[in-house]
């Protein structure tokens, strides 16, 4: 985890030197990127921003993970609405804060106790990002902050029971980081 707030923390302080500031604002409404970084974590995760206004972007956060945690496996969707503030209106390019939401829902397997169910996590939190646009229209996206979440397993073998899987991954305080790249049109 150190090695990862490192990476990120060098990233944050040299793209600034590689990317191309623009004079104007971006004449883009759009932006399609994908997250870098939860590729490490099994995950796939693609994000599609609209400018609302000067200063306002919504964006849709779609992710499919399947990763073994434990002796629980989990598979499933994630889906993480954003409002995103701009500074120095700006929207798009530039310095951001962004609340969000965030809804999962995995089928579970644990193969060492025969058992299945479905885990639904839902949870929030607030975001603190910098995205640049070059000329030609390719994006970066680095983004920090805290999330808090909370979920619920329903079993589905007889027999077993919550504790059969670990959701410990997806309850309380956590980090969220990610690095994205992609285009604005």
């Amino acid at each position: 985890m150190k090695k990862l707030l490192l990476l990120t923390l060098v990233i944050l302080l040299t793209l600034p030197s590689f990317a191309q500031e623009k004079a104007t604002n971006s004449t883009e409404k759009n932006v399609l990127k994908v997250n870098t970084l939860s590729l490490f974590l099994g995950t796939g995760s693609i994000f599609y921003e609209r400018k609302i206004s000067d200063i306002t972007s919504a964006q849709m956060g779609v992710g499919y993970m399947s990763f073994k945690l434990g002796d629980t496996k989990f598979t499933g969707l994630i889906l993480t609405p954003e409002f995103r503030i701009y500074a120095k209106k700006k929207a798009i390019d530039g310095a951001y804060l962004a609340p969000y939401f965030r809804y999962q829902r995995y089928t579970l397997e644990n193969a060492d106790e025969d058992s299945k169910g479905t885990l639904t996590s839902m949870g929030g939190g607030l975001l603190f990002g910098r995205q640049w646009i070059t000329d030609s229209g390719f994006t970066m996206d680095l983004f920090f902050g805290g999330h808090y979440g909370s979920a619920d397993v329903k079993v589905e073998t007889a027999g077993a029971t919550e504790d059969s899987f670990d959701k410990n991954f997806f309850e309380g305080f956590k980090m969220r980081i990610g690095f994205a790249l992609g285009f604005a049109f």
